[in-house]
């Protein structure tokens, strides 16, 4: 099982790129990634590597959802 986290991409440069998830941003490679990507794309990101790119509403949903699911954690707590 993956747990594959959806990350829109706000730069790129070569097979790497900077991503956004909810606030944090790193360093991805593009290397196994089928297809072309470009600047405001979403992708899943597993393992410091884009594994597929997202429509952009999918991703919107899946991190709305994460969000929810921790607050409701923090809640708990």
């Amino acid at each position: 099982m993956c747990l594959a986290v959806p990350s829109k991409i706000i730069r790129i440069n070569d097979l790497t790129a900077t991503i956004d998830v909810m606030g944090a941003r790193r360093e991805i490679s593009l290397m196994i990634l089928p297809e072309e990507v470009e600047v405001g794309d979403y992708v899943l990101v597993h393992a410091g590597f884009a594994i597929q790119k997202v429509q952009e509403d999918a991703a919107i949903d899946s991190l709305e959802l994460i969000n929810e699911i921790a607050q409701r954690m923090e809640d708990e707590r």
